[in-house]
């Protein structure tokens, strides 16, 4: 196959003006070294972590969009407490797009690259909103036969997030776990793998409709935020898994906090447990999300054993080493079809990615809504 010169590559650049502006700028189609392979980008899924990087903190409700075709730019302006904060990527183009798959169409000399060439491949590492992209060999992780690339385009962020969660619990101590955004797409992984591997999990929605999604998948513990009850029901839930673990998707306001006092509570309800210094048993909420861009407020009413921290995928990954996710990539592969499978909302080319209104939908971050960026789709 004749491989072209030059690619469309979605790039985000915040001026010294206030403006953020997202577009697509044709480049050098990248040369992959002797230990490295070019991927055609087919899929590649458009993440929460994603949106940060494309739009950091710009008035998405003033976005714009200009020109068509590939030759569409969108713009948000920042406010002045926006450019203070990141003041530090002023005038840098930035690659977007943190996961994706694809076709190995041209590879390195080294025997591992060649090994890969003509298999559809998934790829973990930023600069994924583009037509091509090359990696290091190692780095990427081969599909099976019957897969395509769409299969494998979210097969690193969520599966691999929802699988560490438990491997965090295990190393920790913990038997249970809380989670947040639980109707999410990574939630909903979370939900089939704790009933695979027997862990007991509380689900926290926002809805009724997300309760009753994540009931008819059989999950047991399920509590509503927007339900009068939601402390006392909550509390009920932690009592009965015994979960000293959360991991939280908002991040901002007090869900983290409230997570706590409910752990305390119930770990209160054990007969003679009472302490002036709370339960001894630790109790740990992690947050790995922002989709609440309040400040985060705890209410310390929980005692003195308890932590509220971050958690972020590749730090976990390098601590817990390369055994364990040689391990938890093998696992994503075998079950890509069942486990975590992903379903779109929508498939985008590049050029619609930019356009105002689907920008409005997909950075919405509605629970249940995943959009897939296909860089090939229209040419």
């Amino acid at each position: 196959m004749t491989l072209p010169a030059t690619h469309l590559q979605m790039f985000s650049t915040l001026s010294a003006d206030g403006q953020l502006k997202l577009e697509l700028v044709e480049t050098p189609v990248p040369v992959p070294g002797d230990d490295d392979v070019l991927v055609r980008v087919e899929a590649t899924p458009i993440n929460p972590s994603d949106l940060g990087v494309m739009f950091g903190m710009a008035s998405m409700g003033e976005v714009s969009s200009t020109g068509s075709g590939t030759a569409t730019v969108m713009t948000a302006p920042v406010t002045p407490q926006g450019m203070a904060a990141m003041k530090a990527r002023i005038g840098q183009p930035l690659q977007v797009g943190n996961e994706g798959a694809g076709t190995v169409v041209a590879a390195g000399s080294s025997p591992a690259a060649q090994a890969l060439m003509g298999k559809t491949v998934a790829v973990l590492g930023g600069g994924m909103y583009g037509q091509y992209r090359a990696a290091p060999a190692m780095m990427v992780m081969p599909l099976g036969d019957e897969h395509t690339a769409k299969d494998g385009a979210s097969c690193f962020v969520n599966p691999l997030t929802a699988l560490s969660f438990l491997e965090t619990m295990r190393m920790e101590g913990h038997t249970a776990i809380v989670h947040t955004a639980a109707a999410s797409n990574l939630g909903q992984m979370l939900v089939r793998i704790c009933q695979a591997d027997g862990v007991d999990l509380v689900n926290i929605v926002r809805k009724k409709d997300q309760a009753d999604l994540l009931k008819g998948m059989g999950a047991k513990y399920v509590v509503n935020s927007s339900d009068d009850s939601f402390m006392a029901d909550l509390t009920d839930a932690i009592h009965a898994t015994g979960a000293t673990l959360g991991f939280d998707a908002t991040g901002g306001g007090k869900l983290a906090s409230n997570i706590l006092t409910a752990m305390e509570a119930a770990a209160a309800r054990t007969p003679g447990a009472y302490s002036i210094y709370g339960s001894i048993k630790h109790k740990q909420v992690y947050l790995y999300g922002g989709l609440d861009t309040s400040q985060t407020v705890l209410s310390r009413g929980y005692g003195m054993a308890w932590g509220v921290g971050g958690w972020l995928l590749p730090n976990f990954l390098a601590k817990a080493g390369m055994e364990v996710a040689s391990r938890l990539r093998a696992r994503v592969v075998a079950e890509l079809k069942t486990t975590f499978d992903s379903h779109y909302t929508a498939e985008l080319s590049l050029a619609e990615a930019l356009e105002a209104n689907t920008v409005k939908r997909y950075e919405a971050k509605a629970t249940g809504e995943k959009y897939l960026i296909c860089p090939q789709k229209g040419l």
